[in-house]
């Protein structure tokens, strides 16, 4: 199981994904070019020294994390899915992409990711927080597999 960030926007966000990351021991990817600069002192804040043992990779762009990440399947988390993470069986190495806090992904990468899947939500809200949305996610995913660390 992996997470991947597609051109993350918010250094708290990612920070915080960092962090999640580090702690359940799930490899991190950042699709770049980020909204920010990756040493920024609010994501040094918000991963803190978790930071230090989290396995990340920075690819270039879309096109270097597809060619890294072939033959694994892509899941999509994106408010504009049709299906519920509730009712998706994940797999041990699939990798969940996030997108942007403020855009979500380009249609080109909804268009070559292997499955989609939403946070089902109360009727009238537009989306949550990118970072709390993926830890719900990454949660079930790593339940299903029993990828937690013992």
């Amino acid at each position: 199981m992996r997470l991947a960030l597609y051109e993350p926007d918010i250094p708290q966000n990612t920070g915080t994904l960092m962090r999640l990351c580090a702690c359940l021991g799930v490899p991190l990817d950042i699709i770049e070019p980020c909204g920010f600069i990756l040493s920024d002192k609010n994501l040094r804040r918000a991963g803190m020294d978790y930071i230090d043992h989290l396995d990340m990779t920075k690819h270039l762009n879309w096109e270097a994390f597809k060619a890294a990440s072939a033959g694994k399947r892509l899941v999509l988390m994106s408010t504009k899915a049709s299906g519920s993470f509730l009712d998706f069986q994940f797999r041990p190495d699939d990798v969940l992409i996030a997108g942007r806090e403020s855009a979500g992904v380009p249609e080109h990468v909804h268009a070559q990711c292997d499955a989609r899947v939403l946070v089902p939500m109360k009727s009238g809200m537009r989306s949550i927080n990118v970072a709390l949305a993926s830890a719900l996610i990454l949660g079930e995913a790593l339940r299903q597999t029993k990828g937690y660390p013992m």
